[in-house]
């Protein structure tokens, strides 16, 4: 079992079991969500996320993707920390989009490398590839 939480810790989670995917993100929406050049995703089963007691709600801004899909983007209305995200694309059905930054015990201890690197034709140009993940230049 793993937690995490938002930056100021009033929003908790649980996972529980391993992620269906790990993935680097490059589109432009994780850019500009991260103030950086890819997020870290960890696409959990809803069934394998849990919300802790006593948290405070999250809030949710929707926006539609350059995909097309609906993304809704759900952070902590006091520290504006990003948890999760949820898409209604089908192949997003079912999971939560989870930051992986917000494991309690951070992302170096632990954490599997990534499956895979997503929207690569945004990729920073002094990034390169990650050696062995699959390259994928939107989600195909």
């Amino acid at each position: 079992m793993a937690s995490g939480s938002c930056l100021c810790g009033d929003f908790k989670y649980e996972l529980s079991g391993e992620p269906a995917m790990t993935a680097l993100c490059h589109c432009q929406e994780c850019h500009k969500l991260t103030g950086s050049c890819y997020s870290t995703c960890l696409m959990i089963p809803e069934n394998k996320f849990s919300i802790g007691i006593g948290s405070r709600p999250l809030k949710t801004f929707t926006k539609k993707h350059e995909s097309g899909m609906l993304l809704s983007i759900h952070f902590c209305p006091n520290c504006a920390t990003t948890i999760y995200k949820t898409a209604d694309a089908e192949k997003f059905k079912g999971l939560v989009i989870l930051q992986a930054g917000t494991l309690d015990n951070g992302l170096a201890i632990g954490m599997e490398k990534p499956n895979a690197e997503f929207w690569t034709k945004y990729r920073t140009s002094w990034l390169e590839e990650v050696n062995g993940l699959k390259q994928f230049n939107e989600f195909e």
